[in-house]
């Protein structure tokens, strides 16, 4: 039995644990997602960017969903990140993501090939058409070099499991240009950390969050609090927090974000190849951010 998404609140992009012998460390995966649900996510990610999905096998992302899902138990939904080079492996596996119990997905373009607008539509509607479960498209063109326009939503809005958008444009404006274009047709969760405060004050519905792996609390208290109109409160958090925040839009911000969760105590360094464990000058930097901001983590209430 699915879990519905609700396309609302607080969603980590998980991060995915290894063990030194690069194998999948399930037991601080699981740490991880129970210290996310006793701060009260309102559901999980696994296997996107931030989860090393680009390095992972098939078998491994059903095990970090397998793994979730037995942790949640049915309390919030669980998606599992959908990132290939083809439109044929892409629909595979969505549709082993539903056989497996996913309650929904992620979808991002076309990997490793800029897409035109008619192809990308194309390769959407291709994986909406194969599976029941409902989606999220992920509009980054910042990193992954191809927009979803409001022209090409336009196309897509008669496919009714396309639900929402993980909004990771950089350009707030196009939050407006959305509301406009379809009003609440799509869910729009913020997918920038450095922007998360502004999209909810700018109507989104959700953040689909990075530094959350290490800090959970904290960014549930900004969302709480924002989504409260107690703007003031919040700012005062996220203005501590943006520091931190910053580490997500590094080219390492696995590596950045793990040295963050280790620092927490619900994350290891550990990554797998080509990426490295940093070292040096640029993991004194990367901790001297952390280490200065635990020393003024804010006393949430």
């Amino acid at each position: 039995m699915h879990v519905p998404v609700r396309w609302e609140g607080v969603y980590p992009a998980l991060l995915t644990p290894f063990t030194a012998d690069d194998q999948l460390d399930l037991p601080l995966f699981e740490a991880n997602l129970r210290a996310q649900l006793d701060a009260g996510m309102h559901g999980f990610i696994i296997g996107g960017s931030l989860g090393e999905a680009s390095t992972l096998e098939p078998d491994e992302k059903i095990a970090l969903l397998k793994s979730a899902l037995a942790v949640c138990d049915g309390k919030v939904p669980v998606l599992l990140n959908i990132a290939e080079q083809s439109t044929k492996q892409a629909i595979k596996r969505a549709q082993e993501a539903e056989a497996n119990g996913a309650d929904g997905l992620m979808v991002l373009p076309p990997m490793r090939y800029p897409a035109d607008a008619r192809e990308t539509v194309a390769f959407f509607t291709a994986v909406a058409e194969a599976t029941s479960l409902p989606i999220m498209i992920y509009n980054n063109p910042y990193d992954y070099k191809i927009m979803t326009t409001v022209a090409m939503f336009e196309e897509l809005a008669k496919y009714d499991n396309i639900q929402a958008v993980k909004e990771s444009t950089r350009d707030l404006t196009n939050i407006t240009r959305m509301r406009n274009a379809f009003g609440d047709r799509f869910k729009l969760l913020g997918g920038v950390d450095t922007l998360a405060l502004e999209a909810i004050l700018l109507g989104c519905d959700g953040w689909v969050g990075g530094l959350v792996d290490a800090f959970p609390q904290e960014t549930m208290a900004i969302y709480d609090l924002a989504k409260a109109g107690q703007v003031s409160e919040a700012l005062d958090i996220y203005r501590w927090f943006m520091p931190l925040l910053e580490l997500d839009i590094h080219p390492k911000l696995v590596q950045y974000i793990k040295l963050a969760a280790t620092a927490t105590g619900i994350g290891s360094e550990h990554v797998r190849a080509p990426r490295l464990p940093l070292i040096g000058t640029e993991r004194e930097q990367v901790l001297n951010v952390i280490n200065s901001a635990l020393a003024k983590r804010p006393v949430l209430v």
